[in-house]
């Protein structure tokens, strides 16, 4: 990578990044706004400003550049989550999912690539190599649709992690797999300092190598480190961590090793050091420009001439990757005891081939395991995998996960509490504290949820939660709504929300209503369908943060609490204004709430300055309360109370 970074022309590489970086500036853009994806727009861009299309970049080759720095960058980063504590918290599902993973899906590509005729050796490459998914693409697209700390989210890291992980073996284990009489080059990566040399003398230099980055990144790295950071110039660190990055990767390829490998090692290192925050919050800006270059290059780098010639092979090809693909990671998820939607959507999401397959199509190409025709022929392949991905994903999403769910509902139980106090609508995060509070005060309550996967969950801690949709009548009626006194509604679903309070004031006209709101104007909605009383869900909680930040800017405990306290009745008064403007159209509800911020503001202020002035004369009379330190240290030590 050094080689050919210092080899090409500056002027070349500058004219090369503008063109890929307003190609994407245009074409991601129009594909989020179609749905499609970020992925997708900069895969379009790169075969739009590609050599096989409109041939703006000039030499394919140089493209490469940017692609093997995109993936440095990327297993860096990788390796800085690789920390002991994450990997034994998720053993099960980085090594035991994400090696069935592994294994299953290398198995049928491998056989499939049998009945092809390609010879077992060939075929065991080209079935590991096309296990592997696209940690970026996956990782992205999660984030995207927000499941990305889901179940889904979940065993789809794990997995993608100890593919990542693999591809450090499989860098040793591929070049065994040429034919017999074949000898691999000892270097792949670039021209390394060893060519020529003895074996053993390249095994114990490369053996040297990585000694090298271990201890240094260990003994000599966090010092570094600590001298920078006492500059306290952040451009100095992060072009540290960057120069930090190159140099591994150098070396690595300098003694024939995957530069990627060198940069993965230092990532690992480097995750338990202080400095690791730091350094992805540094590089972190970097990956996705980096990402989004490397998504297009390999756009760029797909031969759109192989494809036209052989349309047919090249989309049956995808189809069976992706079908098998999915098969082993679906027996993966179930294998492992994933519900049946969870297993499908995390195996249609791995569905793809990954970037890691480029490096490894290469690196095997280098080492004569197979011919170059076969590569360019995966190499189309694995990228139109990659541009399909968004429509596969967009396909399923649609017909799929759009259905509820389908699993078989938990055991109902008898509703034999008698006649309950209350009946709690959703016991998730919001509705558990409020029904614990009622329970510890000795109400009778009745706990309804409708979420499948949230019973199975909640059930297992001992509580007594009925399976069914609190807005159907027949089910409140046998919960006891006729005889309870009071509804809690806590639901995370705004629509939802409004449908059961309706329901339920006309059904039960005696139930006191209580309902969880988003936000102020569905406050005011459920409060026109005869809620007695909503809560804004972050109200409380977020006043009370602002209590403790004013704590910790200096104020007192007493002078914190009659802020939030003087916030708080204001902002009720405001709330009931609010509400005879919110039914008469949006417009006028918005100007209704500019012309209240400034009076609003301007009469907490006013509270306050009186409150100041109280204290003062309070502590200068002697007579004020004994106040605790005020400041950060205060606030430190104050949060046992909290």
């Amino acid at each position: 990578m050094a080689r050919s970074i210092g080899g090409m022309n500056a002027h070349s590489l500058l004219i090369q990044a503008l063109v890929y970086l307003a190609a994407g500036v245009i074409s991601v853009p129009i594909a989020k706004r179609l749905g499609l994806g970020s992925v997708l727009g900069y895969l379009t861009a790169g075969v739009l400003v590609g050599p096989f299309l409109l041939n703006l970049v000039g030499d394919a080759r140089e493209v490469q550049t940017f692609a093997e720095f995109g993936v440095v960058i990327l297993l860096f980063l990788i390796g800085l989550e690789v920390r002991p504590a994450l990997l034994w918290k998720m053993r099960t599902t980085i090594f035991g999912l994400g090696l069935a993973q592994l294994l299953g899906a290398g198995a049928l590509l491998a056989v499939a690539a049998l009945v092809f005729g390609l010879d077992w050796r060939v075929a065991a490459a080209v079935g590991l190599i096309l296990a592997m998914s696209s940690t970026a693409i996956v990782l992205q697209s999660l984030e995207e649709k927000g499941i990305r700390q889901g179940p889904v989210g979940e065993a789809s890291f794990g997995v993608l992690l100890f593919q990542d992980l693999a591809v450090i073996p499989l860098f040793a284990l591929l070049p065994l797999l040429a034919p017999v009489g074949v000898a691999a080059p000892a270097a792949s990566h670039g021209a390394s300092l060893l060519a020529g040399l003895a074996g053993w003398v390249q095994a114990l230099a490369q053996m040297a190598a990585v000694a090298v980055v271990v201890v240094g990144g260990r003994y000599l790295t966090r010092p570094l480190f600590r001298f920078i950071a006492s500059a306290r110039l952040r451009e100095i660190f992060t072009a540290s961590a960057l120069l930090l990055v190159i140099a591994v990767a150098a070396l690595m390829e300098l003694v024939g090793l995957s530069p990627a490998l060198g940069a993965f090692l230092a990532g690992v290192v480097l995750a338990e050091s202080e400095f690791r925050r730091e350094l992805e919050t540094d590089i972190e800006p970097f990956r996705g420009l980096l990402l989004g270059l490397f998504f297009i290059t390999v756009g760029a780098g797909l031969d759109l001439g192989l494809v036209a010639a052989h349309p047919f092979a090249v989309a049956g090809l995808v189809l069976g990757l992706i079908v098998l693909k999915t098969l082993a990671m679906y027996a993966a998820g179930r294998l492992f005891r994933h519900s049946h939607r969870t297993a499908l959507t995390t195996a249609v999401a791995l569905a793809q081939g990954g970037e890691f397959a480029f490096v490894l199509l290469g690196f095997v190409l280098g080492a004569q395991v197979m011919d170059a025709q076969l590569a360019h022929l995966l190499t189309a392949v694995v990228a139109v995998s990659m541009a399909a991905t968004p429509l596969v994903t967009a396909g399923y999403d649609r017909l799929v996960l759009s259905r509820p769910d389908e699993r078989a509902e938990p055991e109902r139980l008898p509703f034999d509490q008698g006649d309950p106090d209350v009946i709690v609508a959703g016991f998730g995060r919001f509705g558990q504290i409020a029904a614990r509070l009622l329970i510890a005060n000795k109400f009778q309550v009745v706990l309804l949820d409708s979420s499948i996967e949230a019973i199975d969950a909640i059930r297992r801690f001992g509580w007594r939660v009925h399976y069914g949709d609190a807005s159907r009548l027949d089910l409140l009626r046998t919960a006891g709504a006729d005889k309870a006194k009071l509804l809690l509604i806590a639901i995370d679903d705004r629509d939802k929300a409004l449908e059961i309070a309706e329901a339920a004031k006309a059904a039960f006209p005696q139930l006191f209503i209580v309902a969880r709101a988003f936000d102020r104007p569905h406050a005011f909605e459920l409060l026109a369908r005869g809620v007695d009383w909503a809560e804004r869900e972050t109200y409380e909680s977020a006043l009370n943060f602002g209590r403790h930040a004013l704590e910790g800017l200096g104020f007192t405990d007493r002078r914190a609490l009659k802020a939030a306290v003087v916030f708080r009745e204001h902002d009720k008064r405001l709330f009931r204004q609010q509400q005879a403007s919110y039914g008469q159209g949006e417009e006028q509800y918005i100007s209704a709430i500019r012309a209240s911020r400034d009076t609003f503001e301007r009469l907490i202020q006013a509270e306050m300055t009186r409150v100041a002035e109280e204290e003062r004369v309070a502590e200068e009379e002697g007579e004020g309360d004994d106040a605790p330190p005020s400041g950060p240290k205060h606030l430190e030590a104050d949060k046992t109370r909290v």
